[in-house]
């Protein structure tokens, strides 16, 4: 049986507020990942574990709100 997804989870929002540019692969596949194309473009995701860790992979590129 599915488990029930839970519609008062947390968000969390992302800004792009560095550019990817002269670091890494893995760091700019992330921000992609994040869905972030543009510099100052905010995009809003559901709190988890795994969207914890792409953040503090890319934590001096970004600013989080929750």
């Amino acid at each position: 049986m599915p488990r029930k997804e839970s519609t008062g989870g947390k968000t969390i929002r992302v800004t792009l507020v560095q550019s990817p540019i002269g670091y890494t692969k893995d760091q700019k596949a992330t921000v992609k990942a994040l869905g972030l194309r543009r510099l100052h473009q905010t995009v809003e995701h559901k709190d988890n574990p795994a969207l914890r860790g792409m953040i503090r992979k890319i934590i001096h590129l970004i600013q989080v709100e929750e």
